[in-house]
């Protein structure tokens, strides 16, 4: 992999992120902003994809189970050349193709719509299935929320799964520690979620979710693991690179314009440190 061109993209998803929130003024920043890295591995690095025909049936599928980190998707897409990116400056405005949370009606590069927790996990294993059944080579990505991780629907997905063998699809927990009404082991601790995850026969890894390196290890270890899906738990920190967010693990933020044009200009310097490099 190209670890320095990966790192660029990585910060260049992060101030995409934030000017695509901030088109609205608010909106979920803290589990956006913490995916930038697993994106920018993904779609620089891994997935099969084409802008020009998002439909591919061939392509790779992303699905954000944690739909509220649509804003992160919406940068991706923009930087790769699934539509102009300042299209995705309308983020919840009237009549606009970019929603709060992800919507495959709406958005070119959206596989799957979602933003009722848990159920982007269930339908992501029926794409594997169908794929698999179909006889293609290509994967499912699934991302789920540590939060989200409550739902039980998470754990049935994970269960047919491996029921049904399908080492195509591979599940990333965004292991931030932190959900909408706090930390997550305050409301619902989940213990070891990675060694709760491999009990359910997953091959399951637990990686630092702001390496790009290990995460793209981590992809191609899970390629090469027959038979079984794959779980790669993401340690992270919620709101990663957004001044205002990180250090209060934001859920969501209504920053104001201050607090923006000093996250702004962090994150542009990030881009510029990291190209520099």
């Amino acid at each position: 992999m190209n670890e320095k061109a990966c790192k660029v993209l990585a910060a260049r998803i992060r101030l995409e992120t934030l000017k695509v929130i901030h088109s609205r003024g608010f909106g979920h920043v803290g589990g956006s902003m913490d995916l930038a890295d697993l994106m920018a591995v993904l779609y620089g690095e891994v997935m099969k994809f084409d802008p020009k025909n998002p439909r591919w049936e061939d392509r790779d599928w992303l699905v954000l189970s944690k739909g509220h980190a649509g804003p992160v998707a919406y940068a991706t897409f923009g930087i790769m050349g699934f539509y102009p990116m300042e299209d995705a400056y309308t983020l919840n405005h009237p009549h606009t193709k970019f929603p709060s949370h992800t919507d495959r009606q709406l958005t070119p590069g959206v596989d799957l719509t979602t933003g009722s927790l848990g159920q982007g996990a269930s339908t992501a294993t029926g794409a594997a299935l169908g794929n698999k059944i179909d006889g293609r080579d290509n994967h499912v990505f699934c991302v789920i929320g540590d939060g989200e991780a409550d739902e039980g629907e998470v754990w049935e997905a994970f269960h047919f799964a491996y029921a049904h063998k399908l080492d195509n699809i591979i599940y990333f927990i965004d292991n931030n520690g932190y959900q909408l009404d706090g930390p997550t082991d305050d409301i619902l601790a989940h213990g070891d979620i990675a060694k709760k995850a491999a009990s359910f026969g997953l091959y399951t890894q637990e990686i630092d979710g702001h390496d790009v390196k290990a995460i793209y290890d981590a992809i191609q270890n899970a390629y090469a693991t027959k038979g079984v899906p794959s779980c790669i738990v993401l340690k992270t920190s919620k709101g990663k690179g957004a001044t205002f967010a990180e250090p209060k693990h934001d859920h969501s933020s209504q920053p104001n314009e201050e607090q923006w044009a000093e996250a702004l200009a962090a994150a542009e310097k990030a881009l510029a440190d990291a190209e520099n490099a």
